[in-house]
């Protein structure tokens, strides 16, 4: 198993602490360094940023929003970062929700699974330096009506393939994420539910003869040090509120789905619902404790290695983290423990 590290929204704090824990994290040998985008920075600069000033760790976009770009714009940003960064770059791609595709990018949330599915292809198709012709139900090229031409990417990315990963939560489109990616971004990933989902996966590469084999399973999980664990467990409220609780509608989140498929039900609704109240302190305080130990790393490091163990036993091929502390060192800190736990863990790969 092998570790990354995630840096979130850019904009959102300190971006030079931000760039320094990228920095450490390509000192200490982790795999790659993940960026995302909601309706803020976008994840290319930020990476060709990133990309700039470290040397060896990979690239990758958590998530590229699919509603956009154009699949063809977003085989151009790959490549080029690709190019620049001397092969390090993995597209780490993700439908969004309907509340930011719809009103942040004016793109219908419709038919997410077969939009997917084309934007994919093409991505696949342009990389490969093929003359682009596409005649699918969301995207036609050219377009049949027009002066339109088909066209070849003139960049030529690094490497052969670039690594396609998708960011999936709900049943179908994780058996998606297995037929068409080659690795799956996971949020709130449990061991004891886990094996529920890679089931899902394995059936998609089972569609198309493959197994799990070589396929990146990178769980994304909030990492605090400490020896109480209760105490550990607090920065971590909020974040777990956000998503459970407020990305998304009433209607629509699938964070919150996701929890209640875990069997936190109950707690999930309460959450939702005191999130929408704007009882902001309230929804952080109905996480359970039990969801924040499951998906996320906290405690000593010894308890930190055990559970790295259950997650590399379990499935796991990436483990994502995001240090959580209130000072640049400490999250420094909080790397370079990781790191160490890894190895007393004995997954280390």
């Amino acid at each position: 198993m092998k570790l990354g590290v995630n840096m979130g929204y850019w904009g959102m704090g300190n971006d030079q602490d931000n760039l320094a824990l990228a920095r450490e994290a390509d000192q200490l040998g982790f795999d790659c360094v993940w960026a995302a985008e909601a309706y803020g920075s976008d994840t290319a600069t930020v990476l060709a940023w990133v990309g700039a000033q470290t040397e060896r760790i990979g690239l990758g976009s958590a998530i590229m929003q699919i509603p956009a770009r154009s699949p063809a714009m977003a085989a151009m940003t790959a490549a080029t970062l690709d190019s620049l960064s001397g092969g390090r770059y993995r597209l780490g791609l993700g439908v969004s929700g309907p509340q930011v595709s719809e009103g942040w990018h004016g793109v219908r949330f419709d038919k997410p699974l077969a939009r997917t599915r084309e934007y994919v292809d093409i991505v696949n198709l342009a990389l490969s330096r093929k003359r682009v012709r596409y005649d699918g139900r969301h995207y036609q090229l050219p377009l049949p009506d027009g002066p339109g031409k088909a066209l070849q990417l003139t960049v030529h990315p690094v490497r052969e393939h670039i690594p396609i990963y998708l960011a999936s939560v709900g049943p179908k489109n994780l058996e998606l994420t297995g037929e068409i990616a080659d690795g799956w971004l996971a949020i709130f990933y449990s061991t004891q539910f886990g094996a529920e989902q890679l089931a899902l996966i394995q059936a998609g590469r089972a569609k198309v003869g493959k197994t799990l084999d070589g396929f990146d399973v990178v769980a994304s999980m909030p990492l605090v040090v400490g020896d109480d664990v209760q105490a550990a467990a607090a920065p971590i409220r909020a974040y777990a509120s956000l998503y459970v609780g407020g990305m998304g509608s009433k209607d629509v989140n699938f964070y919150n789905q996701l929890a209640t498929r875990m069997g936190y039900g109950d707690a999930a609704e309460q959450i939702q619902a005191k999130y929408m109240a704007r009882d902001y302190e309230g929804a952080a305080a109905a996480v359970p404790f039990e969801f924040i130990d499951s998906t996320a790393l906290i405690g000593p490091k010894n308890r930190i290695a055990e559970r790295m163990a259950a997650f590399a036993e379990s499935g796991v091929t990436s483990l994502n983290v995001m240090p959580l502390a209130p000072t640049l060192p400490e999250r420094v800190d909080a790397l370079r423990i990781a790191a160490q736990a890894l190895e007393q863990s004995g997954h280390a790969g």
